[in-house]
């Protein structure tokens, strides 16, 4: 089978593999619908360590192929929505309240780490049962590929954020991961949520979401504006794009007793560093976490009721459609070059 993937750090193209072998618990998925992701992008160019001979991607609603002998709700023909977080439920670290490392630092994204992802002829499904989700009547394949990632890792951050009612949050970075932080912020009850973004299209996008401003780097210090504006600082700060220097901003512009949520992938070479005063000395009583897309079939469950009872419609990340297998490798270029009018690219195959 060929798959679109790296050859090495910097050198992508299509790779030639034997098509994976099928465990006694899991399952052998054709793709149906990809989308290419910025996390696919950053693992090319190096952000992830070194990578040789990888076929990439993380994000599909596809058709099984086969399934082992073990497998019991599912069966070849079935039309499936695969988590990019496929965790080994067997792992002691899956019992506790995060899913994603299971057995080591985000070891649950097997897609792009341990394993071939996506962008394959076939792809493989670890524990299928326990990682697999029909796909809905009322949800439109496109919709649901959304979830995978973008929606989950989107509304993790505003579950990170400690939401309540009437909160006033502020969301760095709209691209799509943030823009489903907005959504999720909204329908958690903030009250007020910024979203800082200068592109028209996620702008206008944003809006439509639930923000309720929207501010820009080239405007001003963004610290500054959301002090000006809540005079003492939002409630969260949700960061879902930008670089080190976002984190200490969101610190900032975070009052005491505040929350800073991440679901941005920061780069290796990247320090993460504040000074004393923005944590007040250490006494502010502010909350860091950053947290990765939680695995399994009743994540995404959760994520596809949300749409099929219309309270978010994905669709709106969707900016750029491509049809056949091949058009994978233009779909990861554009999301690669990320051109002003570019959200999230789809490929039908």
């Amino acid at each position: 089978m060929k798959g679109y993937g790296m050859f090495s750090i910097n050198n992508a193209g299509w790779i030639e593999k034997d098509r994976p072998v099928c465990g006694s618990l899991d399952a052998i998925v054709e793709p149906m619908v990809v989308a290419p992701c910025s996390s696919d992008t950053h693992v090319l160019h190096g952000g992830n360590g070194e990578k040789t001979n990888l076929i990439l991607g993380h994000e599909a609603v596809g058709k099984i192929a086969e399934v082992g002998n073990l497998v019991k709700d599912f069966k070849p023909g079935d039309v499936v929505v695969v988590p990019c977080c496929t965790p080994n439920w067997l792992s002691l670290n899956t019992q506790g309240e995060y899913t994603a490392h299971d057995e080591g630092l985000m070891a649950s994204f097997k897609f792009l780490g341990s394993k071939d992802g996506t962008f394959a002829e076939y792809f493989h499904v670890n524990q299928a049962d326990a990682n697999l989700v029909l796909l809905p009547e009322k949800v439109a394949p496109e919709a649901a590929v959304m979830t995978v990632d973008m929606m989950s890792t989107g509304f993790h951050g505003v579950e990170n954020a400690d939401i309540g009612f009437g909160d006033t949050v502020v969301v760095i970075g709209i691209g799509p991961v943030g823009l489903m932080a907005v959504a999720g912020a909204k329908l958690k009850g903030a009250g007020r949520i910024i979203a800082v973004g200068t592109r028209p299209n996620c702008v206008a996008v944003a809006k439509e979401y639930g923000a309720t401003d929207i501010i820009s780097y080239k405007e001003g210090d963004i610290v500054k504006q959301v002090l000006e504006m809540t005079k003492d600082g939002a409630d969260s700060a949700i960061i879902a794009g930008g670089n080190a220097e976002s984190f200490r901003q969101a610190v900032d512009m975070t009052k005491p007793g505040g929350c800073i949520s991440n679901v941005n992938f920061f780069d290796l070479s990247e320090t993460l560093a504040m000074p004393a005063f923005s944590w007040g000395l250490g006494m502010a009583d502010k909350t860091i976490r950053g947290g990765f897309c939680p695995g399994g079939a009743l994540r995404i469950s959760k994520m596809l009721q949300m749409i099929e009872n219309k309270r978010v419609d994905t669709t709106k990340l969707i900016t750029h459609t491509f049809n056949g297998f091949d058009k994978i490798e233009d779909a990861f270029k554009l999301m690669d070059e990320k051109p002003r009018d570019l959200i999230k690219p789809v490929v039908f195959i």
